[in-house]
């Protein structure tokens, strides 16, 4: 797979899909985060919604005034009432990997050069990423900031900042896998590695395979097949023709991972697998679908989105999903607050063209 190439072209057109898709699916997630299924239902009954999983964003929040990474409330996220990609960690992240990029050796960037971004960007972290940040702070090497008071080392934190690796190494997952393996192993260890290495060579894998069951497929490659997460990656792809909507995937996940956390990498991986089964071509519904399975709905939607964009380019994501966003995306990080999407796919394109998978 790594001789394959896209041309730039098709390359601009992907990426373009895959990160809008991704925001697509964090903002419809954001405002329903934590909920549980069955108050997502309800939710959308008591407002009106007439077509669930949504075809169209929130429209209405019960805290449409709470704040939400700093410079959101969560009327942010809502149709009426959006002006960009709102911040969040599933888009910051995504920015952030460009940076460690930019600022260290490129696509050979090291442990030392994520350390350094995330100490001079980095302004809320949760779970894994609070852990290993404060153990930088405390002068705890790079290498073994994951492995100090952080009992969240298998969760998905890692997998949602992986994106930008495979933007940024199309048709090259050898490579998106390499490079999400060195940001992961700041603050995580074990399937929480896994889960980052895995979604980074599955979303370069799709910007040349075009199909997502293919490229979630081939992307078992790029991690050790006796972990966990490939067990239940397999698991979820035997069952990626019979799950039969989002009520029943969530069923399967949590009868397979009965005590497992919301959060944790493995379930919401096959969630996120059946979110593409259920969508197909279509990245709308992949991540209504998406967030309709609750646990960690923003997440799973988000990556579900990219994989979905990188496969099936801009034809099969629908305008309304990304109009609202205009040409702006949001940051709570250190620095700019707000970037302009076409000039971080401009830089995320600068990059790709020397990691050899397009064919300019």
């Amino acid at each position: 797979m790594e001789n394959e190439k896209i041309s730039l072209n098709e390359y601009r057109d992907k990426l373009r899909a895959a990160f809008l898709g991704r925001a697509a699916g964090c903002t419809l997630g954001a405002p329903v985060e934590g909920w549980t299924l069955e108050k997502m239902e309800q939710y959308a009954e008591e407002t009106g919604i007439s077509e669930y999983p949504l075809t169209d964003y929130w429209t209405n929040s019960p805290t449409p005034d709470q704040p939400r990474y700093k410079y959101e409330t969560y009327s942010s996220y809502l149709r009426d009432t959006m002006t960009r990609i709102p911040c969040d960690d599933d888009i910051g992240y995504t920015l952030l990997s460009l940076f460690i990029a930019e600022e260290g050796n490129g696509l050979d960037f090291s442990l030392e050069d994520v350390a350094k971004a995330w100490i001079k960007y980095i302004t809320i972290a949760y779970t894994a990423e609070e852990a290993a940040l404060n153990n930088l702070k405390k002068g705890i090497p790079p290498e073994k900031a994951a492995e100090i008071d952080n009992p969240y080392d298998e969760w998905i934190g890692a997998d949602i900042r992986c994106d930008g690796y495979a933007y940024m190494a199309p048709c090259n997952p050898k490579k998106a896998a390499e490079m999400a393996r060195t940001d992961a192993w700041i603050s995580h260890r074990k399937n929480g590695v896994y889960g980052s290495m895995y979604f980074a060579a599955v979303i370069s894998l799709g910007f040349c395979l075009s199909d997502t069951k293919k490229a979630l497929t081939a992307g078992l490659d790029y991690i050790p097949a006796d972990c966990e997460l490939a067990d239940g990656i397999r698991w979820a792809l035997d069952n990626y023709n019979t799950v039969r909507d989002y009520g029943h995937a969530a069923e399967l996940v949590d009868a397979r991972y009965p005590d497992m956390s919301a959060v944790h990498t493995i379930n919401n991986a096959c969630l996120t697998i059946f979110a593409l089964a259920l969508g197909k071509r279509d990245i709308g519904k992949v991540i209504s679908n998406a967030v309709a399975m609750a646990h960690d709905c923003d997440c799973t939607a988000a990556t579900a989105g990219s994989i979905a964009g990188a496969c099936y380019g801009m034809s099969c994501l629908d305008e309304h999903w990304y109009a609202p966003f205009g040409n702006k995306v949001g940051s709570y990080f250190n620095g700019e607050r707000e970037f302009s999407i076409s000039d971080i796919l401009s830089r995320y394109e600068a990059i790709a063209k020397k990691s050899g998978g397009i064919n300019e």
